[in-house]
C-alpha cells in the first residue's frame, strides 16, 4: 500500500468570492476550477475530480466539460467526477461523454457514480423523487453492463430497452474506469462489491476509523463474490495552509458560511466554532499544515486500509488565491510526506 497510495483533490465548483468578498460569477469561477485543475497536474498530484450540482451556490453542472478543458492543458493527472449524479443521468449518454474524455486525455479518465447529495436534478429533468431507489438502481446496472464495451441487452422500468445495442466511442483501456460514491449505506457498499466497481467512500463528519467497517464488509463481499480485490478510497473535506492556525482562521468562516446555507435547507443549526474545532481534532475535516494534514491522513489511510485519498480542498465561498496555495502545499509537501509515514510505519 505504501507504494501504491493515491492522493487526490475534489472540488465541486463552489461559488467564490473576490478580495471584497463579492462572489464571482460562475463563468469566472469555472475558469478557476480549470486553473486549480492545471495546477494539481503541476505539483504532482494523482487525480483531480470534479462535482456535479445544479443550483447556484455552485458554479459546475457539466463536469466533463471541465474536464475535457483540464485534459488539454495537461499530462499525467487522472480526471474524473466528484461525483457524477447517475440517478438523474442517462447512463448511456454518461458513458458515451467518459469514452470521449479518456480519448480526449489519453486514457486519463474516470467517473464516480452516485446519487449525489442534492436533489435539484431530479426535477430538472422530469424525474421523481419517489423513484429515488429504483432510478439509481437500475442506471447502475445498465451503466456496469455499458463497461464490457461490447453489444448489451438490457431491460428496466425507468427507461425504454436496449436490445443488441452497441454505445460508441471505445476506449483504448476496454473500459472507462469507475468507482461507485458510497456515503455509509451497508447496502450500497454491497451493490459495489456484486457490480465489480472500486469503493469510494464520502467521509465528511466523525472519526474516519468508524468507517473500517464499510472497508471490512467491501472485501468480504468481493471474496464471497469470487472477485479480486479492488481498491477503496475515501473523500473527505479539508484545506492546507503554512500553519495550524492560518488554515484554521482562514477556512472557518467559509466553512460557517456553507454550512449553515445547506443547514437552513436542512433543518441543520447554525455550525458553530466548537464543532468546526472537534471535527478539525477528532473527525473528518483534515485541516492545518501540510505536516498536521499528512499526519492525519496517513493515519486514515492506515487505519482503513485504504489505496486512495482524495481532499475536497475546496470549502464554500473561500477565495481563489487560497484555494490555489492549498492545492500547492497539497502537492509539494503533503503528498510526499504522507507516504514518507507510511513508509515508516510499515
Amino acid at each position: 500500500m505504501v507504494n501504491e497510495i493515491k492522493l487526490g483533490l475534489d472540488t465541486f465548483g463552489d461559488v467564490t468570492v473576490d478580495a471584497d468578498g463579492r462572489p464571482l460569477s460562475h463563468a469566472q469561477v469555472i475558469r478557476d476550477v480549470v486553473a486549480q485543475g492545471v495546477l494539481a497536474d503541476q505539483v504532482g498530484i494523482d487525480a483531480f475530480g470534479v462535482g456535479e450540482h445544479h443550483r447556484d451556490d455552485y458554479a459546475v453542472s457539466a463536469p466533463e466539460i471541465l474536464l475535457a478543458a483540464i485534459a488539454a492543458r495537461t499530462e499525467r493527472i487522472t480526471l474524473g467526477t466528484a461525483v457524477t449524479v447517475l440517478s438523474s443521468d442517462d447512463p448511456v449518454r454518461v458513458y458515451e461523454k467518459f469514452a470521449t474524455l479518456a480519448a480526449v486525455s489519453d486514457g486519463r479518465a474516470e467517473v464516480t457514480l452516485g446519487r449525489g447529495s442534492f436533489t435539484e436534478s431530479f426535477p430538472l429533468f422530469g424525474f421523481d423523487l419517489a423513484d429515488y431507489e429504483r432510478l439509481f438502481s437500475e442506471k447502475l446496472d445498465l451503466f456496469a453492463q455499458l463497461r464490457s464495451e461490447g453489444r448489451i441487452s438490457w431491460e428496466g422500468t425507468t427507461r425504454r430497452p436496449l436490445v443488441d445495442a452497441e454505445v460508441f466511442p471505445k476506449t483504448e483501456a476496454g473500459t472507462v474506469p469507475a468507482w461507485i460514491g458510497v456515503g455509509g449505506s451497508p447496502e450500497s457498499v454491497v451493490r459495489a462489491a456484486q457490480y465489480g466497481i472500486p469503493l469510494m467512500l464520502a467521509i465528511i463528519g466523525g472519526e474516519p476509523a468508524r468507517f473500517a467497517p464499510y472497508v471490512d464488509l467491501y472485501h468480504r463481499a468481493l471474496d464471497e463474490l469470487g472477485v479480486p480485490q479492488l481498491p477503496v478510497g475515501v473523500h473527505s473535506p479539508g484545506f492546507v495552509a503554512d500553519t495550524d492556525d492560518e488554515a484554521r482562521e482562514l477556512l472557518f468562516p467559509h466553512f460557517k458560511a456553507n454550512r449553515d446555507r445547506i443547514g437552513k435547507e436542512r433543518g441543520w443549526g447554525p455550525a458553530t466554532r466548537e464543532q468546526f474545532e472537534a471535527e478539525a481534532d477528532h473527525g473528518a475535516l483534515f485541516v492545518g499544515s501540510p505536516e498536521t494534514v499528512a499526519t492525519k491522513i496517513a493515519a486514515a489511510v492506515q487505519a482503513l486500509g485504504i489505496d486512495r485519498f482524495d481532499l475536497k480542498y475546496s470549502n464554500g465561498p473561500m477565495p481563489h488565491a487560497q484555494l490555489m496555495h492549498a492545492i500547492e502545499l497539497y502537492g509539494t509537501e503533503v503528498a510526499p510526506r504522507v507516504r514518507e509515514l507510511l513508509a515508516e510505519r510499515a
